[in-house]
């Protein structure tokens, strides 16, 4: 009689035991696939050549630049409208990206400063079926163009542009990505003659490691500018970040991320960005993708 409690005993703690594996086993499960839900996501908001419907806001404060007193700011607006084949004309997936901009602009090397509407850009990249897709590399080429809108000249170049755009991408790696988009548009007119445009090529790198749940940090805000002409700017700068993911029943994905840049070299460019700190936004729209 003495074992059978001990008997007793020892069912309820198996027993026990059994109803927690099989509640853990799911959550386990879920929350496995929920990390990695959020690392996917963490990338298509860097990736360059997502198919993932964003809308995209960016705030860019410039306390000290060179040249000039004034702190300049640049706020984006940008979406991203991926198009699968059967919506394209060509038998590949074509990205289309136009981007708006409200710019703070020094008036000259004092403080005083104007606010106006910027240039805008559109890239449209068409991602090539080569490499194959379990390589982990995707290429994206196409056109960019520049519209003269700004309102005020000093916010834009004040010439239609048009030039190739390349975008490069490697995700093979779990929770890493490495990407880069190469821009060279090329002024063909222009809206007054007394304004000349330097023929550059911005590279833009991108580096993001998913360390936690949503959380990442990233190097993909800075744009680099090469001139290939005489007096055309050089400016590299760098960029250093962090960002979380959130998602949640009924809402879609939200990114949030904050970074800092330094210009570490420039040459022929008079006034140019120091210190720049950023804040942005992205909402996506998963559930728009098949369209």
């Amino acid at each position: 009689m003495t074992g059978r409690p001990s008997v007793r005993v020892c069912h309820r703690i198996v027993g026990t035991a059994c109803v927690v594996l099989s509640m853990a086993i799911p959550a386990a499960s879920w929350a496995q696939a929920d990390a990695e839900r959020l690392a996917t996501l963490a990338r298509e908001f860097t990736d360059p050549l997502t198919t993932l419907p964003q809308l995209f806001l960016q705030d860019a404060y410039t306390p000290e630049n060179h040249g000039t007193d004034a702190q300049t700011n640049r706020v984006v607006g940008r979406l991203i409208v991926p198009r699968i084949p059967r919506f394209t004309l060509l038998p590949f997936v074509q990205l289309v990206r136009p981007s708006l901009f409200l710019v703070t602009v020094p008036t000259g090397k004092g403080s005083a400063t104007r606010t106006a509407f910027g240039d805008m850009q559109l890239f449209d990249l068409f991602v090539l079926p080569w490499p194959t897709a379990e390589s982990g590399v995707r290429v994206g080429v196409g056109p960019i163009f520049v519209f003269p809108t700004a309102t005020n000249k000093a916010a834009g170049q004040e010439a239609w542009q048009l030039g190739p755009a390349l975008g490069a991408v490697y995700k093979a790696i779990p929770r890493l990505l490495l990407a880069g988009l190469v821009q060279s548009p090329i002024p063909f007119a222009y809206t007054s003659s007394e304004h000349s445009v330097r023929n550059v090529v911005t590279v833009q790198p991108a580096v993001l490691l998913q360390i936690v749940g949503g959380w990442y940090v990233k190097s993909a805000d800075a744009t680099w500018t090469f001139g290939w002409e005489r007096g055309a700017p050089t400016i590299l700068p760098l960029s250093l970040g962090v960002g979380h993911v959130t998602v949640r029943e009924g809402w879609p994905p939200i990114n949030v991320f904050a970074s800092s840049e330094w210009t570490a070299y420039r040459h022929n460019a008079p006034t140019a960005p120091e210190v720049t700190v950023r804040l942005g936004v992205t909402v996506a729209f998963p559930e728009w993708r098949a369209w």
